[in-house]
């Protein structure tokens, strides 16, 4: 296990946590969240032995080792799968020995040690998790200098990955992943054999990842067991504990002080007033939770414009002689939100340059409304902007006719207060470029808006406010993004570009959630498909049953959840005197949570055993 015991750091005089303690167990999937600048990255440098602690000890197993990825992979001649394959420096070490070695003890050593690791599917596994993260069979083999700085950062993410440290620190691993990549990352980490902490603002990822949260939050670090939702319905109840107590004791100082304020000056009453008065300064203050700043957006409201706003008909577009996508069909109305789906490099961005005129058409029509204007923001921009100058000289060189105070309101309304209007962009937080890029798309009152990969660097807060902005807006939207609790928020028209075409997908995002993530199993190649015998009546009869008592199962433990989620959502489990109580209900919902998670699977499976049944040619 890893364990934090009266933890304090910080960075240039500041702490960033003092007098910490937690304790993670062994095998836990842990989610590490906190608003932007609290001090999660400055942590796993602490865990990694990077920093010294001002305080405490962190303690893990012996010979354990710690992986995460820092930075990317150099731009050699490597090839992508040898790079992740050299991660197994163990592997790697054994089979150069196994080239020298002559003496027969020592060749068998290596040899069974080489078993011992499964040593001769690595090259499989390597390749696996690299198809996972997005790179074809033929990318795999060529030179990491072939790939731009974020593919080699997923070519790192592959390599920490195929070495399975026991502890796996994950900062932010989605900001250079697509939605198929998050996804599968997000499938991975559920069957990780060790422990994993990782930083996140993805709540779908919170949600399906990890059974547990550690909250870093004043100075503090607090774990809650369950997933993000569960972790936010627990932390609502204790701040609710927590401001009632606080009311209840301002009351009882008032009472006291009462007491005091009428009687010290009466001879008879002095023992009691005194007395009081050492009651008072006893008394530990309990403090109000306070609640953050809230991050908000304002998008302005352009003027409505006839339908449809983009139309294409035939249309292809592309690079040079290349075509990238085939008869464009399509139409886009102000009041659309349109999610694109597809996997890296079928012409998601291709799509996007078309339609915010950065890539004019090779073939066919595109017609738009004469007074549209677009917004378009991408992460590219995000590094494009001025690193020498402040926000603020930003939106004057936009528009220096509305004045400075002006100005500074529309930073505000993008959560950029004085501090940093005035400071230069270079010492801002990601998150804080994201928001002036986002301010700068959105100025000129836009019709369409085309963002790709907005949350980036955003915090839950912040990628909260913007679904409430983007719900809010009255011109049409186009996202790109691999987050599911956007695309799921915000759209209601899903887009999939494959194969050269961009067609409407009709169903929902689970469904191409699960699409993703069932893999293709071609038939045998050289051996004819077997015809399968049709199924009994007495055998499909077995399998609907199967498929009752699979049901009602999870309708049962999905009972027994709802029940125990109500149970901690009791402000009085939090009471102090209650905390061994609060623990064990807290690990009963866990068992019941990985109870169903199995239920599910059962049932999934008996449905799909019904299903083949009934339908032998599928």
């Amino acid at each position: 296990m890893l364990k934090m015991t009266d933890i304090t750091y910080g960075v240039e005089g500041r702490h960033l946590i003092e007098h910490a303690s937690v304790t993670i167990p062994t095998g836990h999937k842990v989610g590490l969240v906190g608003r932007n600048g609290t001090g999660k990255t400055t942590l796993f440098r602490v865990i990694r032995g990077e920093m010294v602690l001002d305080t405490g000890n962190i303690d893990l197993p012996r010979g354990w080792k710690i992986g995460g990825v820092s930075q990317e992979v150099p731009g050699n001649e490597v090839s992508l799968v040898d790079t992740v394959l050299a991660a197994d420096t163990e592997r790697a070490e054994l089979l150069a020995e196994s080239e020298t070695a002559t003496d027969p003890n020592r060749i068998a050593d290596i040899q069974t040690r080489l078993t011992d690791i499964d040593a001769w599917s690595a090259e499989a596994r390597a390749a696996t998790i690299l198809r996972g993260l997005g790179f074809t069979n033929d990318e795999q083999k060529q030179p990491c200098s072939a790939f731009s700085g974020g593919w080699r950062m997923r070519v790192a993410l592959a390599a920490v990955l195929f070495s399975e440290p026991d502890l796996l620190l994950l900062d932010e691993p989605t900001n250079y992943l697509d939605l198929e990549g998050a996804l599968w990352l997000e499938n991975y980490l559920t069957r990780y054999p060790h422990t994993v902490i990782i930083v996140s603002h993805d709540r779908e990822l919170l949600n399906r990842s990890v059974g547990g949260i550690l909250h870093l939050e004043d100075k503090g670090l607090t774990y809650y067991t369950g997933n993000y939702d569960s972790f936010v319905k627990q932390r609502m109840a204790k701040r609710a504990v927590q401001a009632a107590a606080a009311k209840k004791q301002a009351l009882q100082r008032a009472h006291l002080q009462s007491f005091v304020d009428r009687f010290k000056a009466k001879a008879s009453k002095a023992k009691q007033a005194q007395s009081r008065v050492k009651m008072l300064e006893k008394m530990e203050t309990i403090r109000t939770p306070e609640d953050a700043a809230r991050t908000v957006f304002t998008f302005p409201k352009p003027e409505e414009l006839s339908p449809p706003i983009i139309a294409t008909e035939a249309a292809a577009v592309g690079y040079g002689n290349h075509i990238v996508l085939h008869d464009l069909n399509l139409r886009i109305d102000q009041d659309d939100r349109i999610a694109l789906l597809g996997r890296n490099g079928e012409g998601k961005s291709t799509l996007s340059k078309m339609l915010s005129n950065r890539l004019q058409i090779a073939r066919g029509q595109m017609t738009t409304s004469n007074k549209l204007r677009i917004g378009f923001f991408a992460q590219h921009q995000v590094d494009e902007l001025y690193v020498d100058e402040t926000p603020l000289e930003h939106l004057i060189r936009e528009r220096a006719e509305e004045g400075q105070a002006k100005l500074r309101a529309r930073l505000a309304s993008f959560g950029l207060g004085p501090d940093q209007a005035d400071t230069a962009v270079g010492r801002l937080s990601g998150g804080q470029k994201a928001r002036l890029s986002l301010l700068l798309a959105t100025l000129p009152a836009p019709h369409l808006l085309i963002l790709d990969e907005p949350t980036n660097h955003l915090d839950i807060e912040s990628r909260e406010a913007l679904v409430e902005a983007l719900t809010a807006y009255t011109g049409a939207v186009i996202l790109v993004s691999h987050d599911m609790h956007l695309l799921s928020m915000v759209a209601d028209r899903l887009w999939l570009v494959k194969d050269g075409h961009v067609k409407p997908y009709d169903d929902d995002l689970q469904s191409y959630r699960k699409m993703l993530l069932t893999p293709d199993k071609p038939a045998p190649k050289d051996k004819p498909k077997p015809i399968k015998a049709k199924a009994t009546r007495d055998e499909i009869l077995a399998l609907k049953s199967d498929v009752r008592k699979a049901e009602d199962r999870v309708t049962k433990i999905s009972d027994m959840r709802d029940k125990l989620a109500k149970k901690l959502a009791d402000p009085v489990l939090y009471e102090d005197s209650r905390k061994g109580e609060l623990a064990t209900w807290n690990q009963k919902y866990a068992e019941i949570m990985n109870g169903l998670d199995r239920a599910e699977a059962l049932w999934m499976q008996a449905l799909e055993k019904l299903e083949q049944a009934q339908n032998p040619k599928l």
